[in-house]
């Protein structure tokens, strides 16, 4: 056997499959449509009584019935985290068209990840444990919930051999796998990669975590209207679930195959604040060095970015200092650029956002449309910038950057390109 290896030629890295389960649409187009023509999917609570909680609302997946998609016993099984994981995996590989009989499967793997993994099963079986004692906790307890094992069952879905990772890095996490997954294929350690995240977060324990840490908004009597990025009267995120995974081929792979391509992904940043475990340092140089990075590692310059699909969270601490480090990094071009938040109309879909947001990045630039964000009726005086208020502008686009942020001043993004096979 000849252990050998070439010396690296960095590979391009393309788009050539998607898939979405959100709360505005349980497939990519739906979503996309939805988030094009600014509608919300934000509502109140509906899975458990929130009598107690100061913080009602969410943005739910709607109608999910997850016996349309898996039989009893998988739903048994599979955490509702890996269930959208499996949903969104499934529609990305059939919108690639890759037939999984004649590729390497040795060489496709998969990267998902997720900021809280399945809280839900961990909630059940913990109650199960003190009202009936051990020896009714779940023999799938923890396949179901642990964080890697939405990956785990995509990788087991399509029997893909090559890398099977996870990450757990919050809001940030999808991003790092789509970049990961970009490098693991660019310096050829697999031609196909299933990247993004899935998240199920909108229970009991999870809600009351987020608003005793009053990081939730409790405008209760608008939930449409609770996710304002950017906008003066915001008062804290819109817990989101569902999500969102990208088919990342490598060029001559998907050409050979004859794959239609949605875009190029050019340029990937990551860094750490290391500054505090839930607020974000507010001189933004975590993320003004992200941003940085990607651009760097895309080969361009500021300027050549057209629109940032921004982590925007509509908390007051993040969008102030995610417009500080866009200025810091783009100077007077920041007034230029086109910014917008579509977490206003998904809410924060926290692991699996970073995926959602590429998406939609690719849908931009495929589209000519740069989305909207919502919800902005009033100005804060600090925030100065082109946040695509209200309703979405066409505009063609050939860059467009995506950002997140996380938790524990982990940062993250992506720079997508208008294909061009040259």
């Amino acid at each position: 056997m000849d252990f050998t290896r070439k010396p690296i030629q960095l590979r391009r890295v393309v788009v050539t499959g998607m898939g979405c389960i959100s709360p505005v649409g349980k497939t990519a187009k739906e979503s996309w449509e939805n988030i094009r023509n600014g509608k919300s999917g934000a509502g109140l609570i509906t899975r458990f009584d929130t009598t107690e909680f100061a913080s009602k609302i969410a943005a739910e997946v709607k109608n999910y019935d997850p016996l349309q998609y898996f039989d009893r016993k998988e739903v048994r099984k599979y955490d509702p985290y890996i269930q959208y994981g499996l949903i969104a995996a499934e529609e990305a590989m059939k919108d690639s068209g890759i037939n999984t009989e004649t590729i390497d499967k040795d060489r496709a793997g998969v990267f998902i990840g997720s900021g809280i993994g399945g809280i839900s099963t961990i909630e059940a079986n913990k109650m199960m444990l003190m009202e009936k004692g051990p020896s009714r906790v779940s023999p799938y307890f923890l396949p179901a919930s642990l964080a890697n094992l939405a990956s785990g069952n995509i990788s087991i879905r399509f029997r893909f051999r090559g890398p099977n990772l996870a990450c757990v890095t919050a809001c940030a996490a999808s991003t790092h796998a789509i970049g990961d997954s970009f490098k693991i294929i660019q310096r050829g350690d697999a031609d196909i990669m299933l990247a993004g995240g899935a998240e199920y977060p909108i229970t009991e324990l999870g809600i009351a975590g987020f608003t005793v840490m009053k990081a939730l908004s409790t405008r209760n009597d608008e939930p449409e209207k609770a996710s304002r990025p950017f906008e003066r009267d915001r008062d804290g995120f819109l817990a989101a679930e569902g999500s969102a995974i990208l088919v990342l081929e490598d060029l001559e792979h998907a050409v050979k195959r004859n794959a239609r391509i949605y875009a190029e992904l050019i340029g990937y940043g990551y860094t750490s604040d290391a500054y505090h475990m839930t607020a974000p340092d507010p001189d933004g140089s975590g993320a003004l060095r992200t941003m940085k990075m990607a651009i760097q590692d895309a080969q361009l310059q500021p300027e050549n970015i057209q629109y940032i699909n921004a982590h925007g969270t509509s908390t007051p601490l993040n969008d102030k200092t995610e417009t500080h480090a866009i200025k810091l990094l783009f100077e007077d071009y920041a007034y230029k650029l086109k910014i917008s938040s579509t977490k206003s109309m998904t809410g924060h879909m926290l692991g699996a956002t970073g995926a959602a947001e590429a998406i939609f990045s690719i849908l931009a630039i495929t589209n000519s449309f740069i989305p909207p964000t919502i919800n902005y009726e009033n100005r804060d005086e600090e925030l100065d910038l082109d946040y695509t208020p209200n309703v979405g502008v066409p505009m063609d686009l050939t860059y467009a950057l995506s950002n997140s942020f996380g938790f524990g001043g982990t940062n993250g993004s992506l720079v997508f390109k208008k294909f061009e096979d040259k």
